[in-house]
């Protein structure tokens, strides 16, 4: 077959073996994908991004080349002393050129628009997100298995509808991409990310602020750290919307999303957990009350020089996706499935003591927690092992894979490290504003009284409850006697690391 002289040089022929190559390698990887169903995000990955670059470099490498033989042969003045290229269909290497340029073009642009959708599809999935870069999302990732939007693709949240937010989360992708390729990530993640599209654009598709959210009854169980592992209940009357749900947003805790009032705060630091000025604004009235912390108090100037963040749901969900358990949280949870057995005596009391360790690897975890657990046993319980050894095994095992969800030596990802701020157990979180601290100069004080946020119905030990009705309130009864310190101190200076 008969082309024109200019297409014969090394470049071109290079860059059509390249061309030829990878798109010989992208059919072969289809088919095996299609027979023998490997389509992994990996091969993917291969089939429709990274192969189709090179194969678009290499058609890329023909013209180049075929532009510099065309010069260096006008230079030598034996051929083709024109400029620009002549095409004319009634020479055979004219026409054999236009059929394979046309014929090429065709196939590649079929090719492209197929691999771009595919591309597309790949880059946007679940698997993309969480497993190509397995050591760096892989804590992000198994904790969204476990969480309430398991169902949701990573990118309803992170990057949402409309393609300004599409460009620039593949943007920021680029440079999470060299991160990695040079090792250059900060282990762990920090967060919170403040390149977020906004939690109006994102979490409220669904989760919009005018839907009525009915209250609820939520019982916890927790189990003490004694010799019989005892139950203790509390249940309690959650005020997510009003009493009454014509009240709309007028009252309970989705209050603070009302489209009708703004709620601006200042933080301390980027990590929103120590906030010191809260400015809110009723856009009916255009009332406007500032609430400043008498114990971290901010001059005029810095509030005037400082971008106030406007709350939003992600302030207090701020781990609706990852939210790593703390070793209470999914202990309990493993007790009340019954995967750790309460018959074991002293059994959260041993596990506790194992788990609050921190492990160089998960590998160092797994020995340390069977050896700590099933040493217990044999020596102080010889007797009550030789005769439960597959019970205690079973739990162990249950206790290993909590760990194993929840805590990422690799990434030094603990259960400490990303603070929930929905409620105030083992973090501050309400109590961030609702501290009693905050003071407005007419008087006002945001509270610090739980029950505008929940009431307690009941509480105690199973057959041994205390109830009252939901319009009453029983006051709070510690499981164990500490006398009034729980009203003297948060939660959390306890909870976070004890029982």
């Amino acid at each position: 077959m008969k082309l024109p002289p200019s297409s014969k040089n090394w470049l071109t022929i290079i860059g059509s073996i390249i061309a030829v190559i990878n798109l010989l390698l992208i059919f072969l990887l289809f088919i095996i994908s299609t027979i023998f169903n490997k389509g992994n995000t990996n091969l993917g990955l291969f089939i429709y991004i990274i192969l189709p670059g090179f194969l678009i470099l290499g058609l890329l490498l023909i013209p180049v080349g075929m532009i510099r033989e065309a010069r260096n042969i006008r230079r030598s003045g034996d051929k083709e002393t024109k400029r620009l290229p002549r095409i004319d269909l009634n020479e055979p290497t004219h026409r054999n050129a236009f059929i394979i340029f046309t014929v090429t073009t065709i196939i590649v642009l079929v090719l492209s628009t197929m691999g771009s959708f595919k591309a597309y599809h790949i880059t946007e999935s679940v698997e993309f997100c969480g497993k190509l870069c397995h050591t760096v999302m892989e804590p992000e990732h198994v904790a969204y298995q476990k969480s309430p939007h398991a169902n949701v693709l990573c990118v309803e949240c992170h990057v949402g509808s409309g393609a300004s937010w599409y460009v620039k989360s593949k943007l920021s992708g680029m440079h999470q991409v060299y991160a990695v390729l040079t090792n250059t990530y900060p282990r762990p993640i920090q967060t919170p990310l403040h390149d977020l599209r906004p939690a109006r654009e994102t979490c409220e598709k669904c989760h919009w602020p005018q839907k009525f959210y009915a209250r609820t009854l939520w019982t916890n169980k927790y189990f003490l750290a004694d010799s019989l592992n005892t139950e203790w209940d509390i249940i309690l009357q959650m005020k997510t919307g009003p009493e009454y749900s014509g009240l709309g947003l007028r009252e309970g805790i989705h209050w603070h999303i009302n489209p009708a009032v703004n709620i601006d705060y200042l933080s301390e630091s980027d990590k929103r957990e120590k906030i010191t000025y809260v400015k809110y604004t009723n856009k009916t009235t255009g009332e406007v009350t500032i609430y400043r912390n008498s114990e971290t108090p901010v001059s005029d100037s810095l509030v005037n020089a400082s971008v106030l963040r406007t709350m939003d749901c992600i302030d207090c969900h701020n781990r609706p996706s990852h939210n790593y358990n703390s070793p209470t949280v999914y202990f309990n949870k493993a007790m009340i499935t019954g995967e750790v057995s309460k018959d074991i005596p002293f059994i959260k009391k041993v596990a506790m003591g194992v788990l609050r360790e921190t492990f160089s690897t998960i590998d160092t975890a797994m020995l340390k927690i069977e050896a700590g657990i099933t040493d217990y046993y044999k020596t102080g319980y010889p007797d009550y092992y030789a005769k439960n050894k597959d019970l205690i095994s079973s739990s162990v095992a249950s206790i290993e894979k909590g760990y194993s969800q929840n805590t990422f030596p690799k990434m030094k990802v603990a259960y400490d490290l990303y603070p929930e701020h929905i409620g105030h157990l083992e973090t501050n979180g309400c109590f961030r504003c609702h501290n009693g601290i905050f003071k407005a100069d007419n008087g006002r004080v945001i509270t610090k009284d739980c029950n505008l946020c929940h009431t307690i119905v009941g509480q105690g030990n199973p057959g041994k409850m205390e109830y009252t009705n939901i319009r009453e309130n029983l006051e709070f009864r510690h499981p164990v006697d500490i006398g009034t310190a729980w009203k003297e101190a948060n939660c959390s200076e306890c909870h976070l690391y004890l029982y």
